[in-house]
């Protein structure tokens, strides 16, 4: 195995062993979370070795980059995540590829999506949420109000998710803020988790809510301890290898 391939996969069980310590010191269960390898700025055959590597779950930012890299592992059984915003114009070339989207970052881009997904003839594409917890002007995402203050507001944006027949809601996702402070990160985490909790109570028998992606390589553990179901991990699976990495578009150091 050439030396890039054993950094590769030394450094994949690290991480796949920092969120199994991670879940168990928070009382869960390894397997309840979920490791997407974020693959931004490694090239095409870093890509492929990983996916070689049994890390099938890999995410994109960027949807052009996410074209090319699922057309060059087409063959393989890598599911694609985009995770980073995805423009309405975009959206046609961008669906077919996708396994789960975590930036359903607005109305109107959730209701292209829709049209996109029926007219495609695809039955259902499952979507997260991306909420703006932080509330910082350079991020993408619901603010956490737009999800209602009152029980009747939070009904009405539930029967506006429910009319987009064509999207699967499987939970929330969150960047934590762009401070770089651990214990904001965690409060940021809490609060997703905190808004995913109410979701689940109030809008049982529409939606099940379960998903939490939040948590990269620099909090993973934190976000972890808050119920992330997901972690979006690049520059630790990449560090010593050839090329860096980042988990995402936004202006995260």
């Amino acid at each position: 195995m050439p030396a890039s391939d054993n950094r590769l996969l030394a450094n994949l069980t690290s991480v796949r062993r920092r969120i199994a310590e991670a879940a168990l010191a928070a009382g869960r269960r390894p397997e309840d979370v979920r490791l997407v390898a974020v693959t931004k700025y490694v090239d095409v055959p870093t890509t492929a070795r990983l996916a070689a590597l049994g890390q099938l779950d890999l995410g994109e930012s960027r949807p052009q980059q996410l074209w090319e890299k699922a057309a060059a592992l087409a063959d393989s059984a890598v599911r694609w995540h985009l995770i980073g915003h995805l423009q309405r114009n975009k959206v046609r070339r961008t669906l077919p590829f996708v396994h789960l989207l975590h930036s359903g970052d607005s109305r109107r881009l959730l209701e292209e999506v829709e049209r996109e997904t029926g007219a495609a003839g695809r039955p259902m594409l499952d979507v997260l949420l991306e909420v703006n917890v932080s509330g910082e002007e350079a991020k993408h995402g619901f603010a956490a109000d737009d999800f209602g203050r009152t029980e009747d507001e939070l009904q009405r944006t539930a029967e506006h998710l429910a009319a987009l027949g064509h999207l699967n809601i499987r939970g929330l996702m969150c960047m934590a803020g762009l401070d770089n402070d651990p214990a904001a990160a965690r409060r940021d985490f809490a609060r997703l988790r905190e808004l995913r909790e109410r979701l689940q109570r109030e809008w049982a028998g529409r939606f099940t809510p379960a998903e939490l992606s939040m948590g990269m390589s620099g909090d993973f553990e934190a976000a972890i301890a808050e119920g992330a179901t997901i972690v979006r991990v690049g520059s630790a699976l990449f560090e010593g290898c050839d090329g860096p990495s980042e988990e995402s578009g936004e202006p995260r150091p």
